[in-house]
């Protein structure tokens, strides 16, 4: 029976609930005869299967749930019985318990929950504490050992008392007790294992819970005190064990440590909340467990988790949040029993953690932010509930700060916005002194302004309106300022956190300052560009003086990261490089500020600071304005540092700062660390070279010479650092002219003279003249050199050369050198002996010295002084110079003299390899030398036949060159041995036989290679006796012919030798290249021969040529045809010999008959411009001399002439044909058109015959226009002697001023234009135009023609630029065309202009009706009487006739007077107001000039009209509107000329570069327009407040004396805002004048009767309003419909490449486009190329420095991010599937995408590429990868 009950009550359980189970076990206990011990023991037999049931089917539903459900609550009430004893309880735990936890991850939590509160329940019911103590706590403490890896792994260790058997648990008590368990094999497997460690720490957390409420709850007295005991036993040991665990875990993975936050450490703060201390009982031995010794355990935990990584600090402030939750900051433990006596553990005292807060705070991680942030308010015990509300009642906050009277809408909403967030009650206290909570809470609320809420309330607390009118300051600076004045006083920023750790000012002030950078810090790296700018601001506006040396407090770190990186942010540069100025007002404040703080550093510290300062251009990459602020602020830095000694004890305005630290010597750290700081110095100079701008590098340059100069000086720096930094300096600056010449040179030169027995001697100096002993005997670690070891060599001597020659003043100086070259010299052949690389060093060091004074002269002739100071400076250093550079040079020739025999014999000896012909044997060359096809260049010869070759090729070039210096410095003796010399071996290299291996090849390569130097520099000193020498030299390679030129033999054998080399097979491709470059450079050099023949008046005996017409021909059609296929190398050398070939065939066509002459032809030229045009488009690289060197050599003056060249039956010629096609390529190249302007203009001013053709050519260049600053342009310019070379070279009309000005601008091209039509205007007055000659006939008629063709440009920005140009040939203008000419202007004057282009049309109005003064009474009368024309017209034709007037020549200007005034006089009274003025401001001109004043008391009768024109001239001039309209433009009527209007210079010099279109001056109509508008605006605004006013008196006299504050409150009422209006505040306001508040109005706007004229206004608003809503819903439907692909190009910073990438995405209709600043939309350029693409994209600002946390928003939101970059995992375009929403990166233009965005990325996709490049413009590969991506969402 007792079967059949059991069986049916276990089916039962799934019907019957839970709570119904107790009752119904005691009936069947009571009616039944079953047991309650058996009826226990059975169900828990039936226990495990349902269990496993459940565990297999991995599901519960309702039914099985209830099941389980109601055995728990059957079983735990069996348990209750009388009857049940602690062992059934053990196997209910083992059997039901332990299992059903296990499933913890199958069942929901509230059966679980439910489960274990009746387990529990049962336990404080039968008081069975020592079960759980025994079984479940060491199972569930091993279970953690396991899970977390402790007792696997070893990791037994423990820090405190009996630690290491924590996890430790008796394994043969557990076997033992489930092998007497009566279960299945499945079951007995299932309890042996463990718990997860979530289910271990919940089972602790609740078991230990459970405990603590059991303790908490049960009496202390009668016959239960035993159980108590039991229980507080119980309950102290789990604390012990949990508190060990807890310690154990914390240091573990992320998993344990998120199961011990939390489950464990709530439970145990919970614990010590109760009571202060336990006592616990461990082997026997009392101990007692303190909250302060856990609290000081969990503090270090935390220290440690600080410092491992971003999670585990996450982790850290989760704790310190869990226990600042459970023990409050004020009044801590003061209910608590300490009985324990130890002092209390305050963690506020604790420095470490107030530092972790400010990391924090400051972290990228924003919930690391708002932790810390959540904490520091907890500490400060801040309620973040209310702690911005004030509970000042309204009656006290409406005293001074109370709302003011007249306040607008906006206003008043922005005010309760601000006011909501207690800006009001801060304000308050800010007056009557900040409390240090005061201070925290301004502190948090400008935090939170920052991190958590949205721009407006940002703005709303820092820099709005409201309180930039209200109050003395900005709010946020005046809340810094407050913070910072209030830190003095007792009740300080830091005394609420500081205690007793800061004892004196100087470490308050550093606290002050540490917490106060992280507002800094956190403005700085906003993601709006206004409040980072907004923050600068704030921070550069404080004036830091008044705080004495308490600025260097200011945390080091701050200025280093922070400070400097946003300095680096180009939001805060925006009037940098404006009108050529390379600073803005924020690096101005970054240099003062940091010129204060290093003030006061001593001078070790500011070193190290320096040092640090400079590091950053190693480790960062900065922009242009970032690097020039950095720059800035070293220089500002170093400059401090001089002014540390007046400062050593300074007073602030804020109380006395502490006494510095004796200074240092200077000095001696210098010597050890001045090295250091200048190799530092030099990193920002190597960065300013990406920068191309020259005078942008001279600034930076300038700033770190002066940094360097001031702290480092030279002589404490070694010679090798020193040459370093010296040749980082670009050339230009420190050569003669050089704007730092003097600077370095006196640096250099500082403190380096030293007394010495011989007397005084420059340290520097003498290390220089020891620097070439040292370097020639300076050992080498192999005997045989390459070519690697000469550059290295050559760099070495060239960097020293460049200093000695700084420093050397006085010949004397170079005593030591020379005696030295003349040493070395002499011996040279017996230095061979010992070493092959002594000799060549030598050499390399000669060659050295000569070159660089070769480019000191070249210089010298070509420098450019700008200031009156330099001009002085360089008078002064030319007069004391020019003898002692003279000097110097002879003393210098002496000893090249003295050794030139010596060098001839070694050259003779070293060049005998080059003739040793079939004794050089191939040799197998290693892989890296042999390369392959397109490879590295490399010689392909053996190391020691490399040697020997290179020893031979310096000698060579060494004679040469000390021929070329001692031929040009020594007039009057021989060098025939020398010269004999170098032309014995061009004669054997141009006739040495055919080469039969690869190695002879190369050493006939070398030959050619140090044949061209060599030749170079023989030609270039031509003079009458080595012209003779050449001649009899070349008599000895072939007998000569009678009547033939004498350098045919040679060039014909030249020609033929090279290219038979060339024809050989054993050559590489690469090596054939180089022979050509040679081939190159050796024929210009031969062509150069009659130049410098006739540059020098000579002549030979017989009178015949150097070449004849067939060698020329031949030449020149060699070249021609190798033209198309010419290395960037062989480019300059072969269109050099272009044009020396044309400009023999010149010389020959003007001496010779014409019909001897067989020079080129036009199929010559033709096949010239088709080679020289595909060679210029296939360059990648359009370089300044290649393109110079082109348009002279092509449009060379002698082709120009001949009119076959141009027009060929009505066909462009070959010249034509090449101007078309280069003007139509150069509108792509900034660079290519305003050169070709330049020539071409200089060339059709010298045949003006020849501009008919190219009127089309000039029009396009007169409307050309591009923005684009060619930077590289000006860095050719300036570096490349060969771009200078060749720019001066081109045929240009003479006119330097608007050359320099203009040539690197967008108007060269215009001003060429004009220029050249200004010369021909001044040749054809100067002719005469009806007897002059045919050139200024030609000129004439010129004129006339382009300026008809002008006359018909109608587009806007092309009418500016069409007219400029009209003006100018307004000197065209004659009898047989005026009247075309003044129909036009008319039809233009009546057309509606712009001012910009009306006054270019006013001036050629004038100079014609000046010019033809017939025309003033026939044409320009009648239309001032046109009373019925448009005033815009009508004032241009008023402008005119008052300027006719003025400047009209005295004969005629009474007639105009006459005809003139009276038409005028009558629009003084127009109705339309700028007609009017205009008209005022003329007249008064006109009758100031032609009316003076009257003698009032003359008795003479004055005529009527003679009395009203003096009255109107005296309300003209006396009437205080007019006044001041005419002193708005004061200067402007008197300064313009119509003459000088119509001159280049008038019309481009006085062009403002800041106004955004085309340059354009304002006209006088637009100032007469700005000022009406702005006075009719004042108008208004009066009129609006004189209405006010009106209504307030009434008020006022009608009122009592509370009347204003009632009104007030009702204006307050009326205009009180929606609840959630702060939800919807406007970002920016922007108020009209009327509707900024008057302080010192007493209007109080509240009355809705006092608004009729200003609601008319809003009433118009309103319809502006509704115009601006439709427009935008109208904007928003056509940017609809957008894929789902966005665009990043944040690190692009080129403008032309996101302008088109712009223009990209809006073609493609992309989700948007991320640049790094939004203000490159405003940028004209961008405008330019982008043609308003920027309006209908999307624009995301994302800068740089937030592109990788923008990047995981977007994966967040579900979109993948791709990359378009190389790399070895790279996808290759056309095989990757896009996903929909896809995010795409570009990198940037150089250095593509940074490693740590690569690493963000899902994907990174490539574009196949087949050429060499290997690689594509960011634009090109950006618009190719959207397009793949469209083209895939249409399939």
């Amino acid at each position: 029976m007792a079967a059949a009950v059991i069986s049916s009550l276990s089916k039962s359980f799934g019907q019957i609930p839970p709570s119904a189970i107790p009752p119904m076990l005691d009936c069947i206990l009571t009616s039944t005869a079953v047991s309650s011990s058996s009826l226990f023991s059975s169900l828990l037999d039936d226990l495990p299967d349902l269990i496993e049931s459940g565990n297999r089917d991995g599901k519960l539903d309702s039914d099985r749930r209830n099941s389980i459900a109601s055995m728990i609550g059957a079983l735990c009430h069996l348990l209750t019985k009388a009857n049940i004893g602690r062992e059934e309880l053990q196997s209910f735990l083992w059997k039901g318990f332990i299992p059903l936890m296990k499933m913890g991850h199958d069942f929901d939590q509230e059966l679980l929950n439910q489960i274990a509160d009746s387990f529990f329940d049962v336990v404080q019911s039968i008081h069975a504490w020592e079960v759980l103590e025994e079984n479940l706590v060491p199972f569930s403490l091993r279970s953690i050992g396991l899970s977390a890896g402790i007792i696997q792994n070893g990791d037994l260790q423990g820090t405190g008392l009996d630690r290491s058997s924590l996890f430790h648990v008796s394994s043969d008590l557990i076997e033992k007790f489930i092998e007497n368990l009566h279960v299945g094999k499945d079951c007995k497997l299932s309890i042996s294992g463990y718990f997860p460690l979530p289910v271990s720490c919940h089972v602790l957390s609740i078991t230990l819970d459970a405990a603590l409420r059991n303790f908490q709850a049960a009496p202390v007295t009668g016959s239960v005190s035993e159980n108590v005991s039991s229980v507080e036993s119980f309950t102290a040991n789990l604390l012990w064990n949990l508190c060990n665990a807890t310690e154990r875990l914390l240091l573990q993975g992320s998993e344990s440590r998120s199961c011990t936050i939390g489950f464990l450490l709530p439970v145990i703060f919970k614990a010590f909340v109760s009571q202060s201390s336990f006592e616990i009982s461990v082997h026997r031995q009392i101990h007692k467990l303190s909250r302060n010794h856990f609290f000081m355990r969990m503090w270090t935990c935390c220290r440690k988790l600080f410092s491992l990584g971003s999670l585990e600090r996450r982790d850290a402030y989760r704790i310190l949040s869990l226990y600042l939750s459970y023990f409050s900051c004020g009044g801590t433990f003061q209910n608590a029993n300490m009985s324990d006596g130890a002092e209390e553990f305050d963690i506020r005292s604790e420095k470490d953690l107030w530092n972790e807060i400010k990391r924090g705070l400051v972290d990228e991680d924003g919930l690391v932010r708002k932790q810390s942030l959540h904490i520091l308010k907890t500490l400060l015990c801040m309620d973040s509930g209310n702690q911005h509300h004030s509970d000042i009642s309204e009656k006290k906050t409406q005293g001074k700060h109370s709302v003011p009277h007249g306040v607008t809408k906006r206003e008043l909403w922005a005010y309760k916005e601000a006011k909501s967030l207690g800006v009001g009650k801060l304000c308050n206290s800010v007056d009557s002194g900040m409390n240090s909570q005061q201070q925290w809470e301004a502190f948090v609320l400008l935090f939170e302004m920052l991190e958590e809420y949205g721009t407006h309330l940002v703005e709303a607390a820092w820099n709005h309106q409201f309180f930039s009118a209200y109050l003395p300051k900005y709010f946020g600076f005046l809340q810094i300022t407050s913070l910072l004045q209030f830190s003095v006083s007792h009740d300080n920023f830091v005394s609420a956190i500081s205690g007793s750790m800061h004892q004196t000012q100087s470490e308050t002030w550093a606290e002050v300052f540490s917490w106060l950078s992280i507002l800094w810090k956190r403005g700085f790296c906003h993601d709006n560009p206004q409040v980072r700018c907004m923050i600068m601001q704030s921070f550069l506006g404080i004036e830091w003086r008044k705080y004495g040396s308490c600025v260097k407090s200011v945390p080091e770190s701050f200025i280093l990261g922070s400070l400097m990186e946003a300095l680096n942010d180009p939001v805060h540069h925006s009037d940098f490089g404006v009108k050529g100025i390379y600073s803005s007002k924020t690096i101005e404040g970054a240099t003062h500020f940091l010129h204060h703080y290093s003030s006061y550093l001593d001078a070790r510290e500011t070193v190290i600071f320096l040092k640090s300062l400079a590091s950053l251009a190693k480790r960062k990459s900065f922009s242009r304005a970032g690097l020039m602020g950095l720059a800035e602020c070293i220089a500002a830095s170093a400059f401090g540092a001089h002014k540390y000694s007046n400062n050593k004890v300074e007073s602030c305005e804020f109380g006395t700062a502490d006494e510095v630290q004796p200074e240092y010597s200077l000095e001696n750290f210098l010597h050890d660390n001045g090295t250091e700081l200048l190799d530092f110095l030099r990193y920002v100079l190597e960065s300013s070279k990406q920068h191309f701008n020259p005078n942008y590098r001279f600034r930076v340059c300038e700033k770190v010479v002066e940094a360097a100069a001031s702290m480092v000086p030279a002589s404490d720096v070694s010679l090798e650092i020193l040459l370093h930094f010296i040749s980082t300096l670009p050339r230009e600056v420190t050569d003669y002219g050089g704007l730092l010449r003097v600077r370095v040179q006196d640096w250099l030169l500082q403190n380096h003279q030293v007394t010495r027995s011989g007397g005084i001697q420059m340290q520097l100096l003498e290390s220089l003249n020891e620097f070439p002993e040292w370097f020639i005997i300076h050992h080498c670690l192999f005997q045989n050199f390459d070519d690697e070891d000469l550059g290295a060599w050559e760099f070495e001597v060239r960097r020293w050369a460049r200093v000695l020659f700084l420093v050397i003043k006085e010949e004397h100086q170079l005593a030591p050198l020379m005696t030295f070259i003349q040493q070395y010299g002499t011996n040279i052949r017996k230095q061979n002996n010992y070493s092959e690389w002594v000799p060549v060093k030598f050499l390399t060091l000669i060659l050295g010295l000569i070159q660089e004074i070769q480019v000191m002269q070249r210089r010298k002739h070509g420098a450019k002084v700008q200031t009156k100071f330099e001009i002085q400076r360089l008078e002064t250093e030319e007069q004391s110079s020019e003898a002692e550079a003279s000097n110097i040079y002879n003393m210098f020739t002496d000893s090249l003299l003295l050794i030139l025999e010596e060098l001839v014999s070694f050259c003779n000896l070293s060049c005998s390899i080059f003739s040793s012909g079939s004794d050089i044997e191939d040799k197998v060359l290693p892989s890296s030398v042999r390369g392959k096809l397109g490879g590295p260049s490399q010689r392909r010869l053996s190391i020691s036949l490399t040697t020997a070759v290179l020893q031979a090729t310096i000698s060579v070039k060494a004679v040469a060159y000390i021929y070329a210096w001692c031929a040009q410095h020594r007039t009057g003796i021989l060098l025939n041995s020398a010269f004999t010399a170098v032309w014995k071996f061009f004669c054997n290299t141009i006739t040495s036989p055919t080469c039969n291996s690869e190695s002879e090849a190369e050493v006939r390569i070398a030959a050619y290679e140090a044949l061209a130097p060599a030749l170079k520099a023989l030609v270039s000193v031509l003079a009458p006796q080595s012209l003779v020498l050449f001649m009899e030299n070349s008599k000895s390679l072939q007998p000569a012919i009678e009547g033939e030129p004498w350098l045919d033999t040679l060039v014909f054998s030249f020609l033929q030798n090279i290219n038979n080399l060339l024809a050989v097979g054993f050559m590489a491709r690469t090596r054939r290249a180089v022979l050509l470059n040679w081939k190159w450079v050796i024929l210009e050099s031969l062509l150069s021969i009659p130049y410098y023949s006739f540059g020098s008046k000579l002549q030979q005996e017989d009178g015949s040529f150097f070449f004849s017409d067939a060698a020329l021909i031949n030449i020149f059609t060699d070249t021609v045809e190798s033209l198309e296929n010419a290395g960037e190398g062989s480019v300059l050398p072969m269109l050099r010999s272009i044009r020396l070939a044309l400009e023999l065939f010149a010389s020959r066509r003007l001496s010779l008959v014409v019909s001897r002459f067989t020079g080129v032809d036009s199929q010559m030229i033709w096949r010239l411009v088709h080679s020289s045009w595909i060679l210029h488009s296939s360059c990648n690289k359009r370089r300044v001399a290649h393109i110079a060197a082109l348009l002279s050599s092509v449009l060379h003056p002698s082709l120009f002439s001949d009119g076959d060249m141009h027009d060929a039956d009505n066909e462009p010629g070959p010249l034509k044909w090449f101007v078309e096609k280069l003007l139509e390529e150069g509108t792509k190249s900034p660079r290519t058109i305003r050169l070709a302007a330049l020539h071409l203009t200089g060339l059709l001013l010298s045949n003006p015959t020849t501009i008919k053709y190219y009127i089309k050519e000039l029009k396009l260049l007169t409307l050309y226009g591009s923005v684009a600053f060619d930077e590289d342009f000006e860095a050719e310019l300036s570096e490349n002697d060969d771009a200078r070379t060749e720019v001066t070279l081109l045929t240009k009309i003479q006119d330097s001023e608007l050359t320099e000005a203009f040539l690197n601008t967008e108007l060269y091209a215009r001003v060429c234009v004009a220029n050249l039509f200004y010369k021909l205007a001044d040749l054809t007055n100067r002719s005469g135009s009806s007897t002059g000659d045919k050139a200024s006939q030609s000129a004439l008629e010129s004129g006339k023609l382009f300026l008809l063709e002008l006359l018909d440009t109608m587009i806007h920005r092309r009418k500016i630029r069409a007219w400029q140009m009209i003006c100018v040939l307004s000197q065209f203008v004659d009898d047989d065309i005026v009247g075309e000419v003044t129909q036009c202007l008319q039809i233009a004057l009546y057309r509606n202009n712009l001012p910009s282009v009306r006054q270019y049309l006013e001036t050629f109005a004038i100079n014609i009706y000046m010019k033809f003064p017939s025309l003033v009474a026939e044409q320009l009368v009648p239309l001032l009487r046109d009373y019925d024309m448009r005033p815009q017209a009508l004032s241009s034709h008023v402008f005119i006739a008052a300027n006719v007037i003025l400047h009209a020549s005295k004969d005629i200007q009474l007639r105009h007077l006459d005809e003139l005034l009276p038409p005028i006089l009558p629009l003084l009274t127009s109705h339309h107001h700028s007609l009017r003025g205009f008209t005022q401001v003329l007249l008064h001109q006109v009758l100031c000039k032609f009316f003076p004043s009257l003698d009032s008391k003359s008795s003479e009768f004055i005529p009527l009209e003679k009395r009203c024109f003096e009255d109107l001239k005296l309300y003209l001039a006396n009437n205080s509107d007019c006044m001041r309209l005419r002193a708005s433009m004061e200067g402007y009527l008197d300064a313009y000329n119509p003459k000088t209007s119509v001159t280049p210079a008038g019309i481009f010099v006085s062009r403002v570069e800041e106004i955004g279109f085309e340059c354009v001056p304002t006209s006088l109509m637009e100032q007469v327009i700005n000022f009406l508008n702005d006075v009719r605006e004042d108008l208004r605004c009066s009129m609006a407040k004189d209405i006010v006013t009106i209504k307030n008196e009434s008020l006022n006299m009608a009122a009592g004396p509370g009347s204003t504050e009632e009104v007030s409150s009702a204006c307050e009422e009326k205009l009180e805002l929606p609840k959630d209006a702060h939800l919807d505040f406007q970002k920016k306001i922007t108020f009209s004048k009327h509707e900024k508040p008057d302080l010192g109005s007493s209007s109080l706007l509240c009355k809705g009767e006092v608004y009729k004229q200003l609601l008319e206004m809003e009433k118009e608003d309103d319809l502006l309003d509704q115009l601006w809503k439709s427009r935008s819903l109208a904007l928003e439907r056509v940017r609809g419909n957008r894929q789902h692909i966005i665009l990043v190009a944040s690190l692009i910073d080129r403008i032309p490449n996101l302008a088109g990438l712009a223009r990209t995405c809006e073609v493609f209709k992309t989700q948007g486009l991320a640049v790094a600043d939004a203000k490159i939309v405003q940028d004209k350029q961008f405008q330019l190329i982008s043609v308003t693409a920027e309006k209908w994209v999307p624009i995301i600002e994302v800068p740089v420095n937030s592109v990788k946390q923008f990047l995981e928003k977007k994966k967040r939101e579900g979109f993948s991010i791709l990359g378009l970059e190389q790399t070895a995992n790279s996808v290759p375009l056309d095989q990757y599937i896009y996903p929909k929403k896809t995010v795409l990166v570009l990198g940037r233009e150089k250095e593509g995408i940074p490693v740590d965005i690569i690493h963000v990325l899902d994907a990174c996709i490539e574009i196949p590429q087949l050429g060499v490049v290997r690689s594509l413009n960011v634009h090109v590969s950006g618009a190719i990868a959207l397009w793949e991506y469209t083209r895939q969402q249409r399939l």
